[in-house]
């Protein structure tokens, strides 16, 4: 506590790409201080490198802060060995080499839907569980000598208290080897997925609940995920649903029965308060738009302008945009395609205008599918880089059908994990009240605008039956 009173939490930010903090005001949310330190590059890295980086980025920032909080980037596998020493670098979420170890779990356990009844979702390559068996599969001898597995998260949380790994269930329902309906680990298929070896597993916290305390007596809360964290950040309830246009882009919403999807498009998910996370995850979001740029020979601005020139439904032209593939079980090799080329409709303006439609159709068949888990769709909360693209703002609520809100820029995971930090100090039955109003930012579909969005997605729909069979 400060000279003026005023309580001070960080929010830590552990992403793939970098390390983010946020010290806010515990009353208010207000941020006061801020802090980055990048990552490296690749999809397998030493947890040091996330310890180096929260060091740089933390330097001199933490003076008077009370409770600090870790929010990391989801799914990827910490091992460790009886001695705390990492047994080889971390293979992060967005690391494919066990796509086939994620085909052969779930033949296995009997399929999709026994999958689903198990542990709320069909694992991908991203779940942790798939790099076990893939660890098991292809470096026994370092399997041998792995006593613990944990997320990034949890790791730095342990890092920063040095007492026993916890974890929460938010992240812990990312794993593959986590029920969030009954609140429990399936240690059973954490012990067949890596080969009949039963590392020990993080203790799962309760939302409010401390993971101890750093040497010099901050209070270290829980930490979540990284999709937990912008949840919480944002408040969302019941009629919400978050649309995050990064590097991939996800779906996401709120509700108080757990979802379990058998065709593995939604993960049925925990979240950061007690309740449930149903959550779409795209891997061609704003690199569809960086990618049509580079194509059209123009900056991001001027793709744009492009974009809003031409007219709704880019005179025909359908992109489907899987430039990179899908995370889905359906369309894992899946690859983009042009539809509807005509001599008179071959303009930038509509290879733009398909462009973002196309990444907004990929994420309205997202909203569906949350909301087919139960989520009500009042309004969508769009964020990310991409959401502040004009072309995207303007054609969102006619590609989703709903008002969108688009909140001001922030570090809205960070500042998540500092609301949950402000929280476990406090010692509340709910969080503290942080979020300002975003509606007033709000964009709603006119009638005309619900016709054009609604032929835009039965293009793409049919589209993707034609090449895709889905």
């Amino acid at each position: 506590m400060n000279s003026n009173d005023e309580v001070l939490v960080a929010g830590v930010d552990s992403s793939t790409q970098s390390t983010k903090v946020m010290v806010c005001d515990a009353r208010t949310g207000t941020v006061v201080r801020t802090g980055r330190a990048e990552h490296p590059d690749t999809t397998e890295v030493d947890p040091g490198e996330w310890w180096s980086a929260f060091t740089s980025a933390t330097g001199g920032l933490l003076d008077g802060v009370a409770a600090i909080g870790v929010a990391g980037q989801q799914h990827g596998m910490v091992t460790v060995d009886d001695g705390g020493a990492v047994v080889r670098p971390a293979l992060l979420w967005n690391d494919t080499r066990s796509a086939k170890a994620a085909a052969d779990l779930t033949e296995e356990l009997g399929g999709p839907q026994a999958w689903a009844d198990a542990v709320g979702s069909v694992p991908v390559a991203s779940f942790t569980v798939t790099k076990l068996r893939w660890m098991a599969e292809h470096e026994p001898e370092l399997a041998d000598r792995v006593a613990r597995v944990m997320l990034p998260h949890d790791w730095l949380t342990w890092r920063l208290t040095g007492g026993d790994p916890v974890t929460d269930r938010g992240d812990a329902s990312g794993t593959g080897y986590f029920s969030p309906a009954k609140g429990a680990y399936r240690t059973d298929i954490l012990t067949q997925a890596f080969g009949g070896r039963h590392p020990e597993l993080p203790r799962v916290l309760d939302p409010a609940e401390a993971a101890g305390h750093t040497p010099d007596g901050t209070l270290v809360s829980a930490g979540t995920g990284d999709n937990m964290a912008a949840a919480l950040a944002l408040e969302i309830g019941d009629g919400d649903v978050v649309v995050s246009l990064g590097t991939s882009g996800t779906v996401f919403g709120v509700c108080e029965t757990p979802a379990a999807d058998p065709t593995g498009t939604v993960a049925g998910f925990a979240d950061a308060t007690g309740r449930f996370l149903p959550l779409a995850c795209t891997l061609n979001a704003a690199r569809v738009l960086t990618a049509t740029a580079r194509l059209l020979n123009v900056e991001l601005a001027e793709l744009d302008r492009l974009a809003l020139a031409a007219d709704p439904g880019a005179e025909g032209l359908t992109l489907l945009p899987y430039l990179d593939g899908e995370r889905t079980p359906n369309l894992p090799e899946a690859a983009g395609s042009v539809f509807g080329l005509r001599r008179a409709n071959m303009t930038p303006e509509n290879l733009a205008r398909a462009a973002v439609e196309g990444m907004l159709c990929g994420l309205a068949a997202g909203l569906e599918a949350v909301r087919e888990q139960g989520i009500s769709v009042r309004r969508v909360l769009l964020i990310g880089g991409a959401a502040q693209s004009q072309s995207v703002r303007t054609i969102a609520p006619m590609v989703f059908g709903v008002p969108v809100a688009v909140p001001e820029p922030a570090e809205h995971v960070a500042i998540g994990a500092a609301r949950q930090a402000a929280w476990a100090l406090a010692g509340t039955p709910e969080p503290p009240a942080w979020q300002t109003d975003v509606a007033s930012r709000l964009a709603e579909p006119t009638a005309g605008d619900a016709e054009q969005g609604e032929r835009i997605r039965q293009r793409h729909l049919e589209s993707r039956a034609l090449v895709h069979n889905v």
